[in-house]
């Protein structure tokens, strides 16, 4: 971690930033304010579209002229005392040298698939930033993975490349193997490891003169692994639109960012809300993203972090605001805290007043998925209806609609859908890479299908209800339940099992599995055999994904057809029947 700090002594970036071009005539004029006029408006399509060039070294160029103040680009911390501090000018220079490591020692081109397992270190936003600007196609995956995991995804997107720390080493080399497309394996660690490419070495040797790439907005930028119903995760790919929309007015309308704002996005970096609210949203503002390293969440530093640093916006799962108002606080008056978002699951009416009574700031909700980035919300200063996810932001036309795409009338429940005809709006995901049987599953008449139940008011104001599907989403972590029935099948236990949510006071919901045993272990002691189930799941797939809940029953409840009934069994849950 300390050639982090070093760097900017190492190599004198402040003094020169060597192979750097000046931004287009036509941002020269840019306003700096989020709250002003874009470039861009919501039903733009401009042919071409990089975030690196048009966003990124646009802020470099305008720190370059004096034009914007002294908050860091990125300013990461932890909880050894480290700092990082780099500024727009700063992450130009060293995304411009990662661009170099990929293409010219790694090989990688674009359209290539990068898959990128990192935790919330600086190198994340290096990685991402090298790829947009060389057009490889970066996959972002959650640190808690399994070599089973890892395996299925090097697979089934036939990645080239993957970078990871030393932690995560072992179960790639245990699969590489398995794996023939993949050709180059960097690491980011202060150790060296047999047969990968040392990437904070590469970064330092290599030269920060790099042209970026001119990607067509629909070029491919990034690909999230999502969940369903049955079967392995889906790879939404999205392209660069993506980014664009985060230019758009109504978008930039939702957090109003400043170039004085210190946004921090406590969503783990595998995940698509990483890559909009700790990259795209803030940056395409000039704002500093703030990171805390958090390897755990822990809700006494989480706490400490506000009252330390000078953050102004904040968004998180409502589970972590959850978790922070259960505890018995002195005070939750954070000194410079200006706006709090909630997105990931649902939030409760009597979580935000509680929020604002002890903390006096407001805390809205926002809505999205893997395929949609931000999809809806309550923009800032908007009128809060307690519970509400708030409305549609452009150019997203969202309808509440029926199973055969038909618009149905206020108030009334059925599935949250965005228009796709007759054009589909800048920021949807273009499709599920190498399916186009999911794919085509998800359209719906004119509309995509988002598989969530909701009701929307005469305002145009939507009421989350629920998933159509089984999907579990705890704290934010989307699961489905194949994932985890997969995994219980694997132990000699287990004869069949069903996963399904259920309710839990801190996390909204969690995994719980219905186990049939097989015969050799009915007199097994059951709270013994409970913790050994739990522990054979975190071994061969994602901890997040382990059933916090076990009940044993002598059979499951199916069709005629011999499916397994899981709404039946979700309604008990939640005590529906």
């Amino acid at each position: 971690m300390q050639w982090l700090m070093r760097f900017r002594v190492l190599w004198g970036i402040h003094k020169s930033c060597h192979g750097f071009f000046p931004a287009p005539q036509h941002l020269h004029c840019q306003p700096l304010s989020g709250a002003k006029t874009s470039r861009w408006n919501d039903y733009d399509t401009p042919k071409e579209f990089n975030f690196a060039s048009d966003v990124l070294d646009y802020w470099t160029q305008m720190e370059k002229e004096g034009k914007r103040g002294p908050n860091p680009a990125l300013w990461w911390v932890n909880d050894q005392g480290d700092e990082v501090k780099w500024s727009f000018r700063e992450m130009t220079d060293l995304t411009r040298r990662a661009a170099n490591v990929f293409t010219q020692t790694g090989g990688l081109r674009q359209g290539d698939h990068l898959a990128l397992i990192l935790p919330r270190v600086p190198e994340w936003w290096l990685v991402t930033v090298g790829c947009i600007r060389t057009g490889i196609v970066f996959m972002p995956g959650t640190t808690l993975m399994k070599a089973r995991d890892i395996l299925y995804r090097l697979q089934v997107s036939k990645a080239k490349g993957i970078i990871t720390t030393d932690t995560l080493a072992p179960e790639v080399d245990s699969v590489a193997s398995e794996c023939p497309a993949l050709k180059i394996k960097f690491l980011v660690s202060d150790h060296s490891r047999k047969g990968w490419l040392d990437f904070r070495s590469l970064i330092k040797s290599a030269s920060s003169d790099h042209t970026c790439v001119k990607s067509k907005t629909m070029d491919p930028m990034a690909i999230f692994f999502t969940s369903g119903t049955t079967g392995l995760p889906k790879m939404a790919k999205h392209n660069q639109g993506l980014a664009l929309r985060s230019s758009f007015p109504s978008c930039r309308k939702l957090l109003q960012l400043k170039t004085s704002d210190v946004f921090w996005c406590l969503s783990d970096p595998g995940w698509i809300t990483a890559t909009l609210a700790s990259m795209l949203e803030p940056w395409t503002a000039g704002s500093t993203v703030f990171v805390h390293h958090l390897p755990q969440f822990d809700h006494n530093v989480i706490v400490q972090t506000f009252f330390k640093y000078p953050i102004t916006q904040c968004l998180a799962a409502p589970s972590v605001f959850r978790m922070i108002l259960q505890q018995d606080f002195t005070s939750l008056r954070f000194p410079t805290l200006e706006h709090t978002c909630a997105g990931g699951e649902a939030l409760l009416p009597e979580e935000q007043e509680q929020w604002r009574r002890q903390t006096g700031v407001l805390l809205y909700q926002v809505y999205g998925q893997s395929e949609t980035g931000i999809t809806c919300g309550i923009l800032r200063g908007m009128k809060i209806k307690p519970g509400s996810m708030g409305k549609a932001i452009p150019p997203f036309d969202i309808q509440i609609i029926d199973d055969k795409g038909n618009v149905l009338p206020p108030d009334t429940e059925g599935n949250i859908g965005i228009r796709i005809k007759p054009t589909k709006p800048i920021g949807l995901f273009m499709c599920y890479q190498d399916d186009p049987v999911k794919t085509a599953e998800v359209e719906c008449g004119d509309f995509y299908n988002t598989g969530d139940r909701a009701t929307m008011d005469a305002e145009g104001y939507i009421w989350f209800l629920g998933r159509s599907d089984d999907v579990i989403n705890a704290s934010g972590y989307r699961i489905g339940p194949t994932e985890v029935e997969s995994a219980l099948a694997e132990h000699p236990a287990v004869a069949e099992s069903a996963v399904v949510s259920s309710p839990d006071l801190i996390r909204g919901e969690v995994v719980k599995a219905f186990v049939v045993l097989t015969p050799q272990f009915l007199s097994r002691d059951r709270g013994q055999l409970t913790k050994e189930l739990q522990e054979h799941v975190k071994s061969v797939t994602a901890p997040y994904k382990y059933p916090r809940k076990v009940e044993f029953v002598p059979e499951l409840p199916k069709t005629i057809t011999g499916k397994i009934k899981r709404n039946e069994l979700r309604k008990k849950e939640f005590g529906q029947l």
